[in-house]
């Protein structure tokens, strides 16, 4: 026979006999840390007879590489040799089935003479004895080197040693250190990962939530606190060879709690993959966060003022803290005053927390001007704020608060409020500079005809005379022609305390002015008078009074009496009614005569044809 034939007869006795059995545990040695646990599988394939198989699993040790020990069986409970036997009773040895083909040979708790050949074989079911019925895999187990400790860390300064207890501020930076290092002469990367607890909760993989790590592959992972981390309010940092900072930039009160630094230790196996052997974990710190709310006091002084008009209003809104706030808490400030007419108050100054200063709407404007009113912090972070304002009016009598905002300011400039506080009123009383103005109107001239100019007079009278007294007046209008409901006035024309003139519109159309024609006499003109302009006309005069910061005040107002204007006719105009109706009259009866007598003439003419 040739050779050719030989090589294609034992294929197909091969083929013929089917796959073989092959038993298979992974690539070795593997290398594990002496106290640790480890799993070593194995599963066998290509076998006949039942798919539930039996494993029996040996160990060669180094000291003996020709003696094997038997170990475990999954047929057998008494296979053991005595050596291994309690470590089976007790558990800390055992074969986990995973299926019918695949198990697991478990070790809770490695010891150094662990170490050794381990096979595992299985005991035949197939027809003939055909293919590999055991494995084998070399395991090295290595001393515990492994080390971690907390190198507690509060701004930059070393704490004390565990058990550290940190009382911080909201709004303060957290650095937490955790220092691990191993003295094993194999290849291997570390992994390290804060996390934590909640206070008082028994230290455990359960009760532990991850924060953030650095993996044995150098890469960062997120466990939690994604978002936080994205806006940069934690990282992680390594220092040094074997020193690992976490950083929380800005801490809340969610923070407080146990932190832990876990290490573990990692190998890389012959299958390429790598493998955790070991891991511990250190406190790190207990941390409680104090809030902000619960810390900040804000009052205002004095209690009380009692001025006179024209007098400087000084108070003080004061801010402090326990515990001094860190630069990156900021405040913001807001006096307010509530008066007996406006009772959801209203804004006198605020600060923000950039420093910059606003006035409430009532401060200025065309009416009052811009007053001189200051707002300065006066003391150091979280300090005192100073409200002045100059020349006071009989308006700013009230009750005045100050409202404090705190703001803490995180990275990329954004910034979030955290407490807001408002002081216990002051009140603000102030004796009012009696000033009465009263006004009346009468017409110039009487009777008016249509056509006429219209000349009206308001003549105010003031009970002072104070230079820095001014005078504004409007003319108003209720037309004969508007309804009831119309009748509160139509503005026609006013004089500012400035003596400038600003005039409205007539319905009539017709033009009017108005000015200033003595100490206290103004003068209103409404030129071409008509029937539409009849009326009830008065003038209305504020008093205002100017201070030394040249604000304005609203000192007295009062409406004068009402007179109503009637328009007559001319004689002419009178005359020419009755030529018209008799020019009318007699138009008609000259056309009735003529038609009448066209008429007659006509049927006479009718009456001879015939």
């Amino acid at each position: 026979m040739s050779a050719l034939a030989a090589v294609l007869m034992l294929v197909l006795c091969t083929a013929g006999l089917g796959v073989p059995r092959e038993v298979k545990v992974p690539g070795g040695p593997l290398y594990r840390v002496e106290g640790t646990s480890v799993s070593i599988p194995c599963n066998v394939s290509g076998y006949e007879g039942p798919s539930v198989q039996n494993f029996e699993w040996f160990v060669y040790r180094p000291g003996a590489p020709d003696i094997s020990i038997a170990i475990a069986s999954t047929k057998d409970p008494d296979f053991s040799y005595a050596v291994f036997s309690p470590r089976v009773s007790s558990g800390d040895i055992s074969i986990h089935r995973v299926s019918g083909d695949s198990v697991e040979l478990r070790i809770q708790r490695l010891r150094s003479e662990d170490a050794g050949i381990y096979e595992c074989y299985t005991p035949t079911t197939d027809a003939r004895y055909f293919g590999s019925y055991s494995d084998k895999i070399t395991m090295k187990v290595i001393p515990d080197t492994l080390q971690v400790s907390s190198v507690g860390f509060s701004r930059g300064r070393l704490s004390s040693p565990p058990p550290l207890q940190l009382h911080l501020v909201e709004g303060r930076e957290l650095h937490l250190s955790c220092q691990a290092l191993t003295a094993s002469p194999l290849h291997t990367h570390l992994s390290v990962t804060f996390g934590m607890s909640e206070p008082g909760t028994p230290v455990g993989r359960e009760t532990l939530q991850d924060i953030i790590s650095v993996q044995w592959d150098f890469s960062v992972k997120l466990a939690s606190y994604t978002d936080r981390y994205l806006k940069e309010e934690i990282r992680v940092e390594k220092s040094d060879n074997s020193t690992y900072k976490m950083v929380i930039a800005r801490l809340r009160p969610q923070d407080t709690a146990t932190y832990h630094c876990t290490t573990a230790q990692w190998i890389q196996d012959p299958d390429g993959g790598w493998q955790k052997i070991t891991e511990k974990r250190a406190v790190l710190a207990q941390v409680f966060v104090q809030t902000i709310d619960s810390l900040l006091t804000v009052s205002s002084s004095p209690r009380e003022l009692r001025l006179q008009t024209g007098d400087m209003m000084e108070m003080f809104c004061n801010v402090s803290m326990l515990i001094p706030p860190t630069p990156d808490v900021l405040f913001s400030v807001e006096w307010r005053v509530l008066s007996a007419t406006d009772s959801p108050g209203q804004r006198v100054s605020s600060m923000a927390a950039d420093g910059s200063v606003q006035l409430g709407e009532q401060y200025m404007g065309e009416d009052v001007g811009v007053r001189h009113i200051s707002l300065e912090k006066i003391s150091p972070s979280p300090g005192s704020y100073r409200l002045r304002i100059y020349s006071a009016q009989p308006s700013d009598t009230g009750s005045y608060s100050c409202q404090v905002t705190a703001i803490v300011s995180y990275p990329r400039g954004r910034q979030e409020e955290v407490s807001k506080r408002t002081s216990l009123s002051l009140r603000v009383l102030m004796k009012p500079q009696d000033i009465t103005v009263s006004a009346s109107v009468l017409l110039d001239s009487f009777p008016i005809y249509h056509g006429d100019t219209a000349v009206l007079l308001c003549n105010i009278t003031l009970d002072v005379s104070l230079p820095s007294l001014r005078s504004a007046v409007s003319w108003w209008v209720e037309l004969a022609g508007e309804e009831p409901h119309e009748r509160s006035g139509r503005l026609l024309a006013s004089v500012s305390r400035q003596g400038v003139s600003e005039t409205g519109s007539r319905v009539s159309g017709g033009e009017l002015t108005t000015d200033k024609v003595g100490a206290e006499r103004y003068r209103l003109r409404l030129y071409n008078i008509q029937a539409e302009d009849e009326g009830s006309y008065h003038c209305a005069v504020t008093a205002w009074m100017q201070y030394p910061d040249h604000s304005w005040y609203n000192a007295a107002s009062s409406k004068s009496n009402s007179i109503k204007l009637y328009t007559y006719a001319r004689a002419r105009d009178l005359l020419l009614i009755p030529m018209i109706v008799g020019f009318a009259s007699a138009l008609v009866v000259g056309v009735t005569i003529l038609s009448t007598v066209t008429c007659c003439y006509i049927r006479h003419l009718r009456s001879q044809k015939r």
